[in-house]
């Protein structure tokens, strides 16, 4: 006995009206891919649902991939078996040896779109649960709240038995909210950031300051290391290798030691900006939390943000630093984040920095300093790495198209 189909809900997708078609279009999409290696399976889809025909394929290693897809609410496997009353019963107490859960009670609800069909729908409901009771010790019957609801719809050419409802990862489609350039350090919190923007639909590209000799090849392999398991979303990721070494020490040559965080910050958001104008992106991302650090209270993030116009997303910004450890350990990037190879923010992060620095200030240090050309030749000596979750990675000239 096997398991038939598996029922997708939509969830916040079925709360678009007139766009909703491109966003399940985005969602079969990566559905598809996701599902690859099953060449048997057959993808369907009504206004509120989608459906995977199995054909035979192993339910059980499908729901385990299509829970990490973002944009599926919750999912059900779904069995079909023939309209023989004792196969029937037989079929739900599989359903229920199946189920990726234990439970307590339960309810039959039955609904028999074949009228002809010999026992109605209280007789069917009498029959199965009581079977299920002779047959499994200590469940227990409860009408108003049970842990499963088996769900029996009697149809012409068979019976469909579904219930157990597995939560899905939620979110929107991958790419269905446009792209952004996500800053990661080899911190802990940039790519939970990343994790997070990628549920609310965006294809994000990964940008990483690199300072040598200040920093190691291997602070620079933990960054390749974390974007190959956001690459894990959807096969592939593009990383941006800025040297940063020259635009560093400028900064701490000519800037006063207490200022030199937010002049290091906000070259870099300049940097940002403009490989995401060449990559056509619509926002950058950060992993900053509010007040978490010197460069990440409100003040700072104020006088940072004056060099750009484009929209600075922070989806950490009112977690505690104990949330965001959680999500890292959740998404499997908490043991590479804790290797101790520190990146170009922490080798010269200055004794006293600035916690409340003014705009004027920084601009008029910035006014003695001419930092445009270093930062176009780091725009320009930008690397470009394709990176996948298995493959080796593999090395670009930023002219190069990836796709």
């Amino acid at each position: 006995m096997k398991f038939d189909h598996i029922i997708i809900r939509y969830g916040e997708i079925s709360t678009k009206k007139r766009n909703r078609k491109a966003f399940v279009d985005k969602l079969r999409a990566h559905i598809k891919w996701t599902l690859r290696d099953f060449a048997e399976i057959k993808i369907s889809s009504s206004r509120d649902r989608m459906f995977i025909i199995l054909n035979g394929a192993d339910h059980v290693r499908i729901i385990a991939l299509l829970k990490e897809v973002f944009g599926i609410q919750s999912l059900s496997p779904a069995l079909k078996t023939g309209l023989d009353i004792e196969e029937v019963k037989n079929a739900a107490l599989f359903y229920l040896s199946q189920l990726s859960g234990s439970i307590e009670t339960f309810k039959i609800s039955t609904r028999r779109a074949d009228k002809t069909y010999p026992y109605n729908t209280d007789e069917m409901n009498h029959a199965l649960g009581g079977h299920l009771l002779r047959n499994r010790d200590g469940l227990k019957v409860d009408v108003r709240n049970p842990d499963l609801n088996l769900r029996v719809e009697i149809r012409q050419d068979a019976i469909y038995l579904t219930g157990e409802i597995i939560p899905g990862a939620g979110g929107l489609p991958f790419g269905s909210s446009g792209k952004a350039m996500l800053m990661l350090s080899g911190g802990i919190d940039s790519p939970v950031a990343g994790f997070l923007s990628m549920k609310r639909g965006l294809d994000i590209e990964c940008i990483h300051f690199y300072s040598p000799p200040f920093t190691s090849e291997r602070s620079k392999q933990k960054v390749i290391d974390l974007s190959k398991k956001l690459a894990q979303v959807y096969g592939s990721m593009k990383l941006h290798i800025v040297p940063f070494t020259d635009v560093q020490m400028l900064i701490q040559k000519q800037i006063p030691e207490n200022y030199t965080m937010t002049a290091t910050r906000r070259a870099m958001l300049k940097i940002a900006d403009k490989i995401r104008e060449k990559q056509e992106g619509l926002a950058i991302i950060t992993g900053e939390s509010l007040g978490q650090v010197a460069s990440q209270t409100l003040n700072s993030m104020f006088a940072i943000n004056e060099v750009s116009n484009t929209p600075i997303l922070r989806p950490l910004i009112m977690m505690d630093k104990t949330e965001i450890i959680e999500l890292a350990k959740e998404h499997d990037t908490l043991e590479i984040s804790n290797l101790p190879y520190e990146d170009c923010c922490t080798v010269f992060t200055p004794a006293s920095p600035k916690t409340k620095p003014k705009r004027e200030k920084v601009n008029f240090y910035e006014s003695f300093v001419d930092f445009e050309s270093l930062i176009e030749e780091a725009v320009a000596k930008t690397e470009i790495m394709s990176l996948t979750p298995e493959q080796e990675i593999g090395l670009l000239k930023d002219s190069e198209d990836l796709f």
